[in-house]
């Protein structure tokens, strides 16, 4: 059964929201990965015509997020956990410096921002989660008096988002995350910067893990999936 995608208006800015539509579905796993998609398809499910869909897909090809497929249409690229553990060192290092500076001016993080976080983990929708995660950090950011930390982590978060959504697909990690996102901003609101930047350090540094052992389980089963069993009398 084909994934559901919602139809989007159109407008000037047509290719940015068919590429973030898409975008949005790669993240969730609603377009999960090494699935095949068309041109066709995508333009009937979104409503709109092939050009935008094909600008977009170039958009999405440039930035690692589909791969040419043999035939026609292409594929949603894999999660790398290499290439993924390295994001996250990077991401880390911004959000400790972040968390220090905020902590610093003793930055008082809206509770609002947090109970939207616990409201999305408690639900079904994995974009809402993503959502109110992204809002979080981008608060610390804007918090920490630096523009250049935001600027400097934003083309990451694009593939953060798609990390971040695989992990999120496990339920115990939901509540969990929201614990730590807490800790954190009472660190910064105490004016803990030292214990602000280690906690976001290893919030960071513990999604890293959940992703790698995500993969590492989905890399089994894929394996466990297409080994051909033993038949009975076969020596071993």
């Amino acid at each position: 059964m084909p994934a559901q995608l919602v139809s989007i208006e159109v407008a000037p800015d047509l290719v940015d929201q068919v590429y973030r539509a898409l975008l949005g579905a790669i993240s969730s796993g609603t377009l999960a990965p090494g699935e095949r998609i068309t041109q066709e398809d995508i333009a009937q499910r979104l409503s709109v015509s092939r050009q935008p869909v094909l600008q977009a897909l170039r958009l999405l090809k440039k930035d690692g997020f589909v791969l040419d497929a043999p035939g026609r249409g292409v594929l949603v690229a894999p999660l790398e956990a290499e290439a993924m553990r390295k994001v996250y060192q990077v991401r880390g290092a911004l959000d400790a410096l972040a968390a220090r500076l905020a902590a610093q001016q003793r930055f008082r993080i809206d509770p609002k921002l947090i109970e939207r976080g616990r409201r999305a983990a408690r639900g079904r929708n994995v974009e809402a989660m993503l959502d109110a995660d992204v809002a979080f950090h981008q608060a610390i950011y804007e918090a920490s008096g630096n523009p250049l930390i935001g600027q400097s982590a934003d083309p990451h978060w694009r593939h953060l988002r798609r990390a971040m959504g695989a992990v999120l697909q496990a339920e115990p990690q939901r509540e969990t995350l929201w614990d730590e996102h807490e800790a954190i901003a009472d660190a910064i609101a105490a004016g803990n910067a030292d214990r602000a930047a280690r906690l976001s350090e290893e919030h960071v540094s513990r999604a890293s893990e959940a992703l790698s052992e995500r993969l590492r389980a989905h890399a089994a089963s894929a394996h466990t999936t297409t080994a051909t069993p033993a038949r009975k009398g076969d020596k071993a």
